[in-house]
């Protein structure tokens, strides 16, 4: 069985999908590892490691594509809808591709992958289970997130973030407020309490309020109807405007109130819900910073611009997309680890069984034979389908 792993192709993506130090538990199973050559230069990892450790340096992509019965990926089509396309042509009938592919955001890139026939998985997909948490790539990813997140913050922001007592004075601590406290949220709470500052926490999800304060920080409170805040994957739901209207009116004096604030309010395949209006922006003091962590979303701050820094009313709103890929020695280390046990999940002392019926192959799977067969992406491609079948 060969997995191949080509060079990235999205603008400024650094990650690489399986690291040298991987090699050697895959050949235990089976698994022989070919890898384009310079895939993982930028994330840190020369083709001579690769040799080292047993893998295959190919110096043709179309080679790598045509020998590989596995492509394993950071970014598939869905996930990289200009360059990825460059793929298509390479793909081979009933060949697997493994990696991102922001299905839910871009379900037409699913629906490009069924000209191929090859039978595509979504990592992202991957169901919270506890058998899945070692293939979880959004924990991964989001745990690199939340720490740079607080760097950047820390490196904009004209102030020190510990407090400090000098003979030139006392320093007080930077306040930095933390909106959304999943994996990259707590990371980001974890990360600011290090650094010495005074640290909030708020979700709209009442159950991580025990987690935010084992982390030392301040869990804030707001009145609002949460009941129906979180579905069974443990993700937040998406609210109507009203909540949101609510919710920014009861957030603009804790927003007001601090240095920093950290947004990564998502919700899966949807526009990212603003939280902060550029009244809010208005009413913060200047010099303070907006890191927004959904800026590939749309962002959580009406002012955030993707990939790009704004200065508004004295404020710096920093939206940079793809925060894994400026630390990809690590975020590469975790994501091949991720891949590393779906590919074991997926084969089996060299040959591939693919159990339809498994709970983690059947939630990735997105195309098979040539159709989209998972189905909320189908009902997203098709809404009347799901409908009519009801029927």
């Amino acid at each position: 069985m060969i997995i191949g792993v080509p060079k990235e192709t999205y603008p400024g993506e650094q990650r690489v999908a399986l690291i040298p130090a991987t090699l050697p538990s895959l050949k235990k199973e089976g698994m022989e590892v070919q890898i384009e050559a310079g895939a993982g230069v930028a994330s840190g990892y020369p083709d001579d490691a690769y040799a080292e450790k047993g893998g295959t340096i190919v110096s043709s992509r179309a080679q790598l594509f045509e020998a590989a019965q596995i492509i394993a990926q950071v970014r598939l089509l869905g996930a990289n809808p200009e360059q990825g396309k460059i793929d298509l042509p390479l793909m081979q009938p009933d060949q697997i591709i493994v990696g991102m592919a922001d299905a839910l955001a871009n379900p037409h890139g699913v629906r490009e992958l069924t000209t191929r026939r090859v039978r595509a998985f979504a990592m992202e997909l991957m169901p919270r289970i506890t058998r899945a948490q070692s293939m979880d790539v959004l924990s991964s990813m989001g745990t690199v997130s939340g720490y740079k997140a607080v760097l950047l913050a820390a490196n904009a922001l004209p102030k020190m973030a510990p407090m400090l007592m000098t003979a030139a004075g006392t320093v007080a601590p930077a306040k930095i407020f933390v909106i959304g406290a999943g994996v990259a949220g707590l990371q980001a709470v974890s990360m600011a309490r290090r650094l010495g500052a005074a640290v909030e926490a708020y979700d709209v999800r009442p159950s991580v309020k025990e987690q935010v304060l084992s982390l030392g920080a301040k869990f804030v409170d707001l009145p609002l109807d949460t009941q129906d805040a979180e579905d069974k994957g443990g993700y937040a739901k998406a609210q109507d405007e009203t909540f949101y209207q609510r919710q920014r009116e009861l957030l603009t004096k804790v927003i007001a109130s601090n240095d920093v604030v950290i947004t990564t309010a998502t919700v899966p395949g949807k526009k990212a819900p603003v939280l902060i209006t550029a009244d809010m922006v208005a009413g913060m003091t200047p010099g303070s910073v907006i890191i927004d962590l959904a800026a590939e979303r749309g962002g959580n701050c009406e002012l955030t611009q993707a990939n790009q820094t704004v200065v508004a009313h004295g404020v710096t709103i920093i939206g940079t997309e793809n925060l894994p890929s400026l630390v990809p020695y690590h975020a590469s280390q975790m994501y091949s680890k991720n891949i590393a046990t779906f590919l074991f999940h997926l084969v089996k002392k060299g040959e591939l069984k693919i159990d339809r019926e498994d709970e983690i192959t059947n939630g990735t799977l997105l195309t098979c034979d040539g159709d989209v067969v998972h189905p909320q992406i189908r009902d997203i491609l098709d809404p009347s389908a799901s409908k009519g079948e009801e029927k």
